[in-house]
């Protein structure tokens, strides 16, 4: 049976009106929209008794929008770099789109993690202390008592989910390690996957670290089958990836904000980097590490990220003087510290291309753009000496320098799996002592972070002292995108964030602590901050 094209149209507009397909109410429409409870409520939908449609008048498209003017937001989070690693923070190892973004924004030298990567992820993207987020330690050691159950419970949303319920476009890219290991595999569940977790598109990898030269990656929750490409590495396809995403959505959406999480997998082990950037960094470390750690405070005096007279920590006692070491152990662990330098440095160069792409597209100056040089210290975990292999130290081997000397041209290459020695790892967290783990040291919990803004920062090349913790961001964010806390979020009740925003700080420099109290804790490593004043117990030693 056939119908006249004008019978059908008037049917379909009938139909259309019957089943409601034209939801009434915009924006905000004549009455405000509660952004407290998410997703927002959808207005009662009309009734109609007429039956001819052109004699009705169709509401407008219910459609959450992002507030006026709201910023988009990108939020970069390295691994396992410590506050004395990058140039931006007087370290040795020069990181120019950090230093680029410092420079027309701030540079936050009190800021803090939680010690170690997982929790201070989970903190990072709810607001909430780590112990809240059921993520008391990394997913691998999740347990069944409260704190640490490795399961982020409904009552502690994400931002990105607040973000994506208030008109944003949300996407993450590299490195999650926020799911339980038994939740992991194609059974599921996906509840805590990033997907699920708030963002529209994820590209990267489930677990704490991965093979930068053969990844085991997922695109949303379906796996990635690796190019056959001789030259691939993972740091420069997230980035492609992350840039044709934000290209994408703004050509498709230019009016529709933004939010980007970019968490490369570097520079935590392995250390994989092609072997041009490693050679821009031969012979710089050959001084040693405890050199290293004197000039490092020199220029952070310099630079004003400490202040004038402050002494360097003590050494732990287990690391050894570099001038004690024999001629092979120098010549080893040099490699490594510079295999390192170059997968930081070449870590910067692609968070540069993403951050070009914003400014091609005429977006930067409205992009609040939250830098953050480490989700803990710089790791230890290599052990004394290093490791061609980061496996040996998963199973309690320890690798003999004769041995690891034999690799010395392939260190950095798809033939290995390395770590660096731990006298590195304490240097790069210099002023301060300890490293990755110690909750209860600045060494582990002390990260440079940079907030870049035009648009909603008037202050430039300045630097901010006042304390500050993970846990802030997610209120900064809210701040700065004009949104409130929700109280719900997808029908259930939240528990209220624990930070603070940071917003107070952007234009005051002298503004005073809002962070007064905050509490540390990695694997009985503990230790409490108030006012000034840091208590630490520690039980453990790297």
């Amino acid at each position: 049976m056939k119908f006249h094209p004008a019978v059908l149209t008037r049917v379909l507009a009938l139909l259309s009106l019957a089943f409601g397909a034209a939801p009434a109410s915009a924006q905000e429409g004549p009455h405000p929209i509660d952004r407290t409870v998410l997703p927002v409520a959808e207005p009662v939908r009309p009734t109609y008794s007429e039956l001819d449609a052109r004699n009705v008048k169709a509401p407008p498209r219910f459609q959450v929008k992002a507030p006026d003017g709201a910023p988009n937001v990108v939020v970069i989070l390295i691994d396992d770099m410590g506050f004395g690693s990058p140039s931006t923070f007087g370290g040795p190892i020069s990181m120019p789109t950090l230093d680029q973004l410092a420079s027309n924004g701030l540079r936050y030298n009190n800021f803090h993690t939680t010690a170690l990567c997982s929790p201070t992820r989970q903190a990072l993207k709810t607001g909430r202390n780590h112990h809240q987020g059921e993520t008391g330690s990394i997913m691998e050691t999740s347990t069944g008592f409260p704190g640490n159950t490795g399961q982020l419970p409904n009552s502690v949303a994400s931002i990105a989910e607040m973000l994506r319920l208030n008109g944003y476009s949300t996407g993450a890219f590299g490195k999650w390690h926020e799911t339980a290991a038994w939740e992991t595999s194609v059974s599921g569940p996906y509840d805590r996957w990033p997907t699920h977790q708030g963002f529209d598109k994820f590209y990267g990898f489930i677990g704490g670290e991965t093979n930068q030269w053969a990844p085991f990656l997922f695109d949303g929750v379906t796996q990635v089958e690796l190019p056959a490409d001789p030259n691939y590495h993972f740091m420069t396809d997230m980035t492609d990836k992350a840039v044709a995403w934000i290209r994408h959505q703004q050509a498709m959406t230019p009016d529709k904000p933004f939010f980007a999480y970019f968490a490369p997998g570097a520079t935590h082990a392995p250390h994989h980097v092609p072997k041009d950037w490693i050679a821009r960094w031969k012979g710089k470390f050959d001084e040693g590490w405890d050199k290293l750690r004197e000039e490092t405070l020199a220029r952070q005096i310099k630079l004003g990220v400490v202040p004038p007279g402050t002494p360097l920590a003590p050494k732990p006692e287990a690391i050894k003087d570099w001038d004690k070491l024999s001629a092979d152990e120098k010549r080893l662990f040099s490699r490594q510290a510079e295999v390192f330098a170059a997968f930081a440095e070449m870590t910067d160069y692609e968070i540069g291309r993403v951050i070009k792409a914003i400014k091609d597209m005429g977006e930067l100056d409205n992009t609040l753009v939250i830098y953050i040089a480490g989700d803990n210290g710089a790791s230890a975990e290599g052990g004394m000496s290093g490791m061609f292999s980061e496996m040996t130290y998963f199973n309690g081997v320890q690798e003999q320098v004769p041995d690891m000397l034999k690799y010395l041209d392939q260190w950095g290459g798809p033939e290995t799996y390395p770590h660096m020695a731990a006298g590195w790892a304490v240097a790069l967290n210099a002023p301060f002592t300890w490293t990755k783990q110690v909750a209860s040291s600045y060494g582990g919990t002390r990260n440079g972070m940079v907030v870049h803004w035009p648009k909603g920062i008037t202050a430039k090349g300045e630097v901010r002292s006042q304390f500050h913790h993970v846990i802030d961001v997610a209120p900064t964010i809210l701040e700065a995108t004009k949104l409130p806390e929700p109280k719900s979020v997808n029908g259930t009740a939240q528990i209220p964030m624990a930070g603070v925003s940071m917003a107070y700080s952007f234009d005051e420099k002298a503004a005073k602590d809002s962070h007064l109290t905050q509490y540390f804790e990695i694997f009985g490593n503990r230790a409490i901050y108030h006012d000034g004043w840091l208590a630490g117990k520690s039980t453990k030693r790297p």
